[in-house]
């Protein structure tokens, strides 16, 4: 039988502290969520790997390393109202969860988000909403967020879903496909965003936030 706490625990030394993640309440998340509820039954035996894991066509639980590099660059504290993009089967929830003071996880497909909804509250994470509805849009009926998390790599981000942010709120992103894409955060101010980019990470897309085709003369 596999130490899923001792394979939890080497992947927090040797994958996460590493990358210069060094934040007490992110290494105390990985600690406290086990990623092997998260993944299929095939890929439990697998769960601490530094890769992403299938978890349905198209959809993946991030890795370690920069899933903690994001949550550390989103500093969540424990008053903050996060909405998630992209909840997945729910272990980004999770880590969101032990952070934040209410997390809102927003997720497309239906069997992901029962899925997520049974492994959340089978592991008594109750401060978390998983809702199925379109990514791009949100969850405008519980704005304003303080931090929006989009759980993937996107080409760009939706106006609609800085609408959604407090003012000061900010949202953090991946913006770009492989290697090229840099891990960003947006700061709402007025009506607009700006845009401050951190570092290069190579993550896997969510569906749905393509740039509008652009029409050439």
């Amino acid at each position: 039988m596999m130490d899923f706490q001792a394979a939890r625990i080497k992947m927090v030394e040797n994958q996460i502290r590493t990358t210069d993640v060094t934040a007490h309440s992110v290494l105390q998340a990985f600690l406290a969520v086990p990623r092997e509820a998260f993944v299929p039954d095939a890929l439990k035996p697998l769960a601490y790997i530094d890769e992403d894991m299938q978890v349905a066509p198209g959809r993946y639980v991030m890795e370690p390393s920069p899933l903690a590099k994001l949550l550390q660059l989103a500093a969540i504290g424990k008053d903050d109202v996060v909405l998630e993009i992209g909840s997945g089967a729910g272990y980004a929830t999770a880590l969101l969860s032990q952070l934040a003071g209410s997390v809102v996880a927003v997720e497309s497909d239906e069997d992901l988000s029962a899925r997520a909804s049974a492994n959340l509250s089978a592991l008594g994470f109750d401060n978390v909403a998983v809702v199925t509805g379109p990514l791009e849009a949100g969850y405008p009926s519980e704005a304003p967020y303080d931090v929006i998390f989009i759980n993937g790599a996107v080409e760009s981000v939706p106006p609609a879903l800085i609408e959604q942010l407090r003012e000061g709120g900010r949202l953090i992103a991946v913006v770009g496909y492989g290697n090229a894409s840099r891990a960003s955060i947006y700061t709402r101010t007025g009506d607009a965003a700006s845009r401050t980019e951190y570092f290069n990470t190579a993550i896997k897309p969510l569906p749905g936030f393509r740039k509008e085709a652009q029409f050439v003369f």
